[in-house]
């Protein structure tokens, strides 16, 4: 077996059951889960008649790079979204669809790292855990970068010393971030591309939450765009990862893409070819049509306003919890541990969040999601405002 395996961690979920093992909550409260980051938002018509029209295909077998009406869909669409330069992104060199993001992140450090030079693989933290699989089964070194609200819960690449960038093959940023929802401007992206030349290492930037953004007036912006604004429009160094998740509210359909850099894609599509990854050509079709609509986007965003001020309404007067810029989570602090706060919630009210700490690593002296907790605001309304007015009550007991 791959000795790597042995130092896998156990995923959130895993640590969240065995929290509430033994615990029995009040039968007359209907259960709410906010823990999980799914969207519970209805899929739009539109892409499931696509999917369902486009059945014939599993006949074939798909290409990895998928058809050309897809790529060209995704290039259109970052092309508008992140204020590209017309034809500066190539659909058949630079994007390949992907089965979600989830697998391809965990890939893409297989194929990119090198165990023969000592590899450092970088990640924020608290993190996706993806990320540090990814690292260790690539037989690298995780570097946490820490998040904390002194430095408004983006990494101080600053603090970062010489000799761990010169290591660094692989970088991972989340932006907009989780669990914290900060955003990285523009003038942090483009530090990280001048980091990259001066060190040689990859920026793997997941965006996956960049469509859930609370102001219509200020989208964040993204790894492609910092890059084109620095007028290096072939992107070098940098790769993004996209999801229809999210934005269009379809996790079943696991269907993303990655784009960037043409050297790193072509590397990418020769590991994704022995892989045996490639999309089916249905999910191709209703992707290919999600990717062209932006209206039911907006739509969803509006419906995350909503639950954001509906809860924050309610939440803000007796607790530290801030708005986020974008995503569908809240990182509030806790009154008490994040781990006894999260059991207490389950056991008294019957109310599922993820401790903070399940999120994230002791680094460089702290566990930056100690005393926080993540709240993902993905149930209707009406039950992500009966869980805000179960925590409040669940603090008054504290006082």
């Amino acid at each position: 077996m791959n000795p790597n395996l042995s130092r896998l961690q156990p995923y959130p979920f895993e640590k969240l059951a065995g929290l509430k093992a033994g615990a029995t909550p009040p039968a007359d409260l209907p259960h709410i889960g906010l823990s999980i980051g799914e969207p519970r938002h209805a899929t739009p018509s539109f892409i499931t008649e696509a999917l369902i029209t486009h059945l014939h295909g599993l006949s074939n077998y798909p290409v990895t790079r998928g058809s050309s009406a897809l790529r060209e869909a995704i290039t259109g669409w970052l092309t508008r979204r992140f204020n590209l330069a017309p034809g500066s992104l190539d659909p058949e060199r630079q994007v390949l669809p992907v089965n979600g993001t989830r697998e391809a992140l965990f890939a893409f450090a297989q194929c990119v790292v090198d165990t023969t030079k000592r590899p450092i693989v970088m990640m924020p933290n608290p993190f996706y855990q993806i990320y540090e699989g990814a690292a260790l089964i690539a037989g690298a070194e995780p570097w946490f970068l820490n998040t904390t609200a002194d430095h408004g819960f983006v990494p101080d690449f600053d603090a970062v010393p010489s000799d761990v960038w010169a290591r660094c093959q692989l970088l991972y940023i989340c932006s907009p971030g989780n669990p914290t929802g900060a955003v990285m401007d523009i003038a942090t992206l483009q530090k990280l591309i001048q980091l990259a030349d001066q060190y040689d290492f990859i920026i793997a930037s997941d965006e996956c939450y960049s469509e859930i953004y609370l102001d219509e007036n200020a989208p964040p912006p993204g790894l492609l765009e910092a890059a084109a604004r620095l007028g290096r429009h072939d992107y070098r160094r940098c790769i993004v990862f996209h999801s229809l998740s999210k934005r269009s509210n379809v996790p079943g359909m696991r269907s993303g893409f990655v784009a960037g850099d043409a050297q790193i894609m072509e590397k990418f599509h020769l590991y994704r070819t022995y892989h045996g990854s490639a999309m089916p050509s249905p999910t191709q079709a209703a992707s290919t049509v999600a990717w062209n609509d932006e209206h039911h986007v907006q739509h969803n965003r509006a419906l995350y306003k909503q639950k954001f001020d509906a809860v924050l309404d309610i939440l803000q007067p007796v607790m530290d919890v801030q708005r986020p810029a974008a995503s569908f989570y809240l990182w509030p602090r806790t009154p008490i541990s994040d781990t006894e706060f999260a059991r207490k919630l389950y056991a008294q009210y019957n109310l599922t969040v993820l401790p903070g700490s399940f999120l994230s690593r002791t680094a460089h002296g702290i566990n930056p999601g100690e005393n926080y907790i993540r709240m993902a605001l993905v149930e209707p309304l009406q039950e992500c405002v009966e869980a805000a007015y179960r925590i409040k009550e669940c603090i008054a007991q504290q006082r």
